[in-house]
């Protein structure tokens, strides 16, 4: 596969802590320059990436993160800020603690109140599939695709483990026609990064793959 087109199903991601705004903003010049689908920073930065990339790029925010167990009022919230600040693309969290108690109902209330803040903008529903069993991932496929929003997601990142072949292709296989699907954290190569696409994932959130074609050290998200 040619690299342009994996770079144009990635998500340029920096979510770190410390995350200066030098930093941020040379994931936005490397975002743009090899074409990425879309840069991912913290929101207390949308912005002023906003006003720094206008319309060059689409800029995508994460809700409820990493955790996910924010009130679903704080999170609309935050949705509604993201988006009056320039944000496209959401990434929320769900309340992993509520899944684990089958609160099923509370899930989708949840998530469709997130993707109406939405309106027209792409809602991706982070699931922390390294936290959860096979039949927990199968019922959020089905949750996710009742909420109606865009994307099932795998991994926040900073939990125990990221994406992996095995998740991808589950969710492949159980989530509704109109969900895409999202791999993000750890994908360490271009080889894996078209194994995920090969599987059925539309996105790949990473930092590694733009670090590779700059020929610096492939470490971190």
């Amino acid at each position: 596969m040619d690299n342009k087109l994996i770079f144009e199903k990635v998500d340029h991601t920096l979510l770190s802590q410390t995350a200066t705004w030098e930093e941020i903003k040379q994931i936005c010049d490397d975002a743009i320059n090899y074409g990425v689908a879309s840069v991912c920073i913290p929101p207390s930065y949308v912005k002023q990436v906003k006003e720094y990339v206008q319309d060059r790029m689409a800029v995508c925010t994460v809700i409820g993160f990493p955790n996910g167990y924010n009130t679903t009022a704080v999170k609309v919230f935050e949705t509604r800020d993201a988006i009056a600040n320039g944000a496209d693309e959401i990434d929320m969290v769900i309340n992993l603690g509520k899944l684990k108690d089958q609160k099923y109902g509370c899930l989708l209330d949840e998530i469709k109140q997130l993707k109406a803040a939405c309106g027209n903008h792409i809602l991706k529903v982070i699931i922390e599939t390294c936290l959860l069993t096979e039949e927990e991932k199968i019922k959020m496929c089905e949750i996710v695709t009742e909420a109606g929003a865009d994307f099932i997601k795998t991994s926040t990142g900073f939990s125990k483990a990221g994406a992996t072949f095995e998740d991808v292709d589950l969710f492949a296989k159980h989530v509704g026609n109109a969900v895409l699907i999202k791999a993000a954290g750890g994908i360490s190569s271009f080889d894996d990064a078209e194994k995920f696409i090969g599987l059925g994932a539309a996105r790949l959130g990473t930092s590694r793959i733009v670090k590779l074609a700059k020929n610096q050290d492939g470490a971190g998200y």
